[in-house]
């Protein structure tokens, strides 16, 4: 399989308002940003046969943390314990507590705040970054705060140089997740009647969301949008697939970037495609894994300050026990990773590929009997690379621009290597 070669250029600049942040993208990326002429009906063909021992992937995605936030002090990887702040003064991260009292800011204008183009030394500028001396974005955890994410991170493979796809909140990058672009969205969806609890087709009448179109302009449409995703390509090739969420009614509803996604979330596969979360671990037990699985959990459960980290590595190590128990697991690969910064320092600036992105470094691990024992890897990732591993599994064309040059994770991987034992981990009690 053909490595991708990664594309970076340290040059993000920040200003004062969201227009100041505007350029034209890339001719092949604007080309992809209308509405994609794909139904999502199924493939009359027969599935095609997949080459290789891995015949599953799974895409588990939590919620808001920085590198440096979680591995930061992990042997051998790229990570800090100290960082600068916007007076110039270097501090020592502290200590994470389990449990915040508050979320930070981490919105587009948030994310760019804080980079302050590449210097990244205004974290304790954005929303709730220093309250009345306390900078809990300047905080970290330890090893004995998330014993089982090391784990997995110590015997399969830690990737510390994966970034968020686009510089800003989970909206667009989930988006990012299952289509290698947000259609121009970089911001959370808003209603002046309150936070939508939903943020695509089903939100509240009257929410909007910051998009950028292909010229540059700001612009604030329903977030409904319908372009062409990862899941059409699956559907119209044979492969089986399935989006597990939260359940509306629950806040990581919110998460299901599919909802957003005006074909899917009005035709069939709605019904009989995305599925809740709880079921998850059950498919895995009795090896129902579809081909391709994105797994996004309930808000509780998501690692999302202020939710606690320890009940969301709970339930982390709950779906991976499964499918490490049920007869899928030896041709399986798990890509664990968090969707953005959520105010949390990391001291890598992040590449600049384009006007939306990379965002801030986002742990990654990558959970397979093929997975390199113990490695770091130290290529450049971000969400559109889940991606291109399909397309380079699957023989899939690629998406937009972004995937198109985004390295395919293959590198984490040694497919001719004695595949690796499961790794049953055992939940713990939460402070």
């Amino acid at each position: 399989m053909v490595k991708r070669s990664p594309r970076a250029e340290n040059e993000a600049r920040c200003h004062s308002s969201i227009v100041r942040y505007l350029a034209p993208v890339p001719a092949l990326l604007c080309a992809v940003l209308g509405t994609a002429a794909c139904s999502g009906s199924s493939g009359s063909h027969p599935v095609p046969p997949i080459n290789g021992p891995i015949k599953h992937v799974v895409f588990l995605i939590k919620e808001n943390r920085s590198f440096d936030n979680y591995f930061g002090t992990f042997p051998g990887a790229n990570g800090a314990t100290s960082g600068e702040i916007s007076t110039g003064q270097k501090v020592l991260l502290g200590h994470t507590p389990d449990q915040l009292p508050y979320d930070l800011g981490h919105k587009w204008q948030d994310s760019h705040l804080a980079v302050n183009s590449g210097k990244m030394n205004q974290f304790n500028m954005i929303m709730n970054g220093d309250v009345n001396g306390v900078m809990l974005g300047m905080t970290q955890l330890q090893q004995s705060d998330i014993p089982n994410y090391w784990a997995y991170a110590r015997n399969f493979v830690l990737a510390d140089n994966m970034f968020s796809s686009l510089s800003g909140p989970s909206f667009p990058n989930h988006l990012y997740s299952v289509a290698a672009q947000s259609g121009g969205a970089i911001n959370l969806p808003v209603n002046p009647a309150g936070p939508p609890q939903i943020w695509g087709c089903d939100s509240p009448s009257g929410t909007t969301v910051d998009v950028v179109d292909a010229q540059g302009n700001l612009t604030h449409p329903f977030p409904c949008f319908d372009f062409q995703t990862m899941v059409d390509m699956l559907q119209n090739a044979g492969y089986s697939w399935r989006y597990y969420s939260a359940p509306i009614g629950d806040k990581g509803f919110a998460w299901n970037s599919l909802d957003a996604i005006q074909h899917i979330r009005f035709g069939s596969l709605w019904q009989s495609n995305v599925v809740p979360d709880s079921n998850f671990a059950q498919d895995a037990l009795n090896g129902n894994l579809a081909t391709v699985s994105w797994l996004t959990p309930e808000d509780i459960y998501s690692d999302h300050p202020p939710n606690s980290s320890c009940a969301g590595e709970n339930w982390t190590v709950q779906q991976i026990n499964a499918i490490m128990q049920g007869p899928d697991w030896e041709s399986t690969v798990v890509f664990l990773a968090w969707d953005d910064f959520g105010g949390f320092y990391d001291h890598i600036p992040p590449p600049r590929v384009d006007t939306y992105g990379l965002g801030i470094r986002v742990p990654l691990i990558i959970i397979s009997p093929f997975s390199k024992k113990g490695f770091i890897s130290h290529t450049q990732y971000e969400f559109s690379s889940f991606l291109a591993f399909l397309e380079s599994l699957l023989h899939l064309p690629p998406l937009t621009q972004r995937d198109q040059g985004a390295n395919d994770l293959q590198d984490a991987l040694d497919l001719n290597q004695q595949p690796r034992s499961p790794l049953v981990l055992t939940t713990r009690t939460c402070p």
